[in-house]
């Protein structure tokens, strides 16, 4: 069995990467390629966590996983991450544990990776503008992924909390500085969005945390962060606005997200507003981008398939390098 940190994930597999994992993932999971039922969910009384655990099995690939994630998102209070995680990863002929990777770095990277893919796939062209709202343990990747689907000339970060939102920028413009995009703190949402052509959004929020109206023609707004269903972090305006509204999973997203419970159950949208799945968009069973105009909204709250398909090319990718520490070394 492998053992595999951050870093040695991170030394071996690129945001790039990851959404190309992501898009297989996707694909696999529309034609059926993937056993993966909806995500166990144990709250944490008092404290606004929980525990989410994660199956998926995909015969074609012999490979099974299993990853528990925690998210409390008191610990960005606590200089902590607000999501940590592990992800078993098991050959599908024997059962056997092949590997054990840091959940929390294929995390980031698969959720970045999922909006990256739904930019690349979804986005204008000529896309230069981004706004990202929320500074969380998500963000760096979703900001990464935005870059990385896009040659964008700046993108403006925006938190409740603005002292975390320039410290956010500031880090990000040196981390990420061979993008050459310009990443600067917002004093409002309105402000982030207005003019953007890519929009994620990625806190626990209950309420909108941006405006609908202010989001130009033309835009990708993907929302990451409500995975509940008392999370509402977009703008039910958006909606309405929308040309297509894609999903990572429909079943996930219609048994698990506010996002989209919440404007279903006031009757501010109805199902035949729904497009379809990402899936079937890089099958080519759907079109993406019909219009310059078109206003596309995706909505994922994660499954775990993405998990599956992204540990193993990552597993794939250390074995060749030789890397990570072998259960059998700690003895």
């Amino acid at each position: 069995m492998l053992l595999l940190s951050e870093k040695e994930i991170r030394s071996v597999f690129s945001m790039r990467d990851a959404m190309e994992a992501v898009k297989e993932a996707f694909a696999l999971s529309v034609r059926g390629g993937c056993q993966a039922p909806l995500r166990t969910n144990i709250q944490a009384a008092g404290v606004d966590g929980c525990f989410l655990f994660m199956p998926a099995y995909a015969p074609e690939l012999e490979t099974a996983a299993l990853k528990n994630i925690n998210i409390f998102p008191g610990n960005i209070e606590r200089g902590l991450p607000t999501s940590t995680a592990q992800v078993l990863l098991m050959d599908g002929n024997t059962g056997v544990v092949t590997a054990v990777l840091d959940g929390t770095c294929v995390t980031q990277l698969r959720t970045g990776a999922a909006s990256g893919a739904a930019f690349d796939l979804l986005a204008r062209q000529d896309a230069k503008e981004g706004a990202l709202i929320g500074t969380g343990g998500q963000a760096a990747a979703q900001l990464e992924a935005m870059l990385c689907a896009r040659p964008l000339r700046q993108v403006r970060v925006y938190d409740m909390n603005q002292e975390r939102a320039r410290r956010f920028a500031a880090e990000r413009q040196e981390a990420l500085k061979g993008y050459g995009a310009e990443i600067l703190a917002a004093a409002s949402s309105e402000e982030a969005v207005e003019g953007a052509d890519l929009i994620a959004t990625v806190t626990p929020s209950s309420t909108p945390v941006f405006d609908g109206a202010r989001v130009k023609p033309g835009a990708v707004v993907s929302c990451v962060g409500s995975y509940q269903p008392h999370m509402q972090e977009m703008d039910p305006v958006i909606l309405e606005r929308a040309a297509k509204i894609y999903f990572d999973s429909q079943e996930a997203v219609l048994a698990e997200s506010g996002d989209i419970q919440i404007p279903l159950a006031e009757g501010r949208i109805t199902q035949d507003r729904f497009t379809g799945e990402l899936g079937q968009v890089v099958l080519g069973n759907l079109p993406g981008r019909e219009g310059e105009d078109e206003i596309i909204v995706f909505k994922t709250v994660g499954i775990a398939a993405q998990d599956l398909v992204t540990a193993k090319r990552i597993y794939d990718r250390a074995v060749q390098a030789g890397i990570g520490l072998s259960w059998g070394d700690l003895g």
